[in-house]
């Protein structure tokens, strides 16, 4: 089957066709066109068989200035394990002062990964 995708990886937009085969173990990129660079063609290996993404969310913050702080994920993760890194950060509520940088949580749902604080929460 062929599949179209714009690549994302540089500001070049390169609008990608790959070839892509459906085998026992999954899917598998036999051939990719329209790459300017050779970043291209790994990012559509990548994104078919086991896209990946970062999360952005916010945890609850007791006494301080800001009742959220916003976080993030410092790696990239499969879009598979999305909803459990949720569920996880969905539990924390910290205690101001919450400083960025922060880590929240480590290794959050057993993935090599942590969750760091991006905004400074001054305590009250």
């Amino acid at each position: 089957m062929k599949k179209e995708l714009i690549c994302v990886i540089c500001p070049n937009g390169c609008e990608l066709q790959a070839d892509v085969l459906q085998e026992e173990d999954g899917l598998n990129v036999k051939d990719v066109t329209g790459n300017l660079c050779e970043k291209g063609p790994e990012w559509v290996k990548q994104e078919i068989v086991n896209p990946m993404r970062t999360i952005s969310s916010s945890v609850l913050v007791e006494g301080g200035d800001f009742p959220l702080a916003s976080v993030r994920t410092d790696a990239p993760i499969s879009l598979k394990d999305i909803f459990q890194v949720m569920v996880e950060i969905k539990k924390i509520k910290m205690k101001a002062p919450v400083r960025i940088g922060d880590v929240v949580i480590k290794n959050v749902a057993d993935l090599p990964c942590n969750i760091l604080a991006t905004r400074n929460v001054e305590k009250i």
